[in-house]
């Protein structure tokens, strides 16, 4: 081989090599900006808890694979029924048992995930499977977990519950009725 065809392989090889770098670059930053669309903050969360960014965006793709595979359905005209009778229930017990009505709140929604198909024995893996159809609540939802799970004589403050009940309000109602889409906002939802 003479010098210039030898210099042309070099020079499409690296072109090439190049080529697959960009290539996987762009492919590497559409998959984030795609995750960090879907998983909005539990997005950032989950890179700063992993510690690492492509770790955590596979994690994020195995949780919504796995939430593929499960076979979640609406709940019936009389399962909505019931649970909504339940959670009125716990809502007015609020008012004089707020701890009381926040761990009633967080056992229907694990109640209406069960039903509806979610695993619920580990409560992490409710908390990643919530974060694939509602990722703009499953941070209020381990909230809501942190503070139901406490003891009667543990310092929360009746401001935090009522913010807990409020949070749970829009995930039970995004879990009973899933067409409304109810975002959790203040404005949305006063106690």
């Amino acid at each position: 081989m003479d010098t210039n065809t030898i210099t042309i392989v070099i020079a499409v090889v690296v072109l090439l090599f190049i080529g697959g770098l960009l290539g996987m670059t762009f492919t590497r930053r559409q998959r984030t900006k795609r995750l960090q669309e879907r998983f909005g903050p539990e997005y950032d969360r989950t890179v700063q808890e992993v510690g690492d960014q492509r770790r955590a965006e596979d994690e994020l793709e195995a949780r919504l694979n796995h939430v593929k595979a499960l076979e979640i359905r609406p709940l019936s005209a009389e399962e909505t029924d019931r649970f909504t009778r339940e959670w009125q229930a716990a809502q007015a017990e609020f008012v004089d048992e707020p701890l009381a009505a926040l761990q009633k709140a967080n056992q229907l929604i694990k109640e209406v995930m069960g039903i509806k198909g979610y695993p619920v024995d580990d409560f992490e893996q409710r908390a990643a499977d919530i974060s694939v159809d509602y990722p703009n609540l499953v941070i209020d939802y381990r909230e809501l977990r942190a503070i139901a799970t406490k003891q009667d004589d543990e310092d929360v403050t009746t401001e935090e519950m009522r913010q807990a009940m409020v949070h749970a309000r829009a995930l039970f109602e995004n879990l009973v009725h899933p067409e409304a889409q109810i975002e959790d906002t203040d404005q949305k939802e006063k106690m």
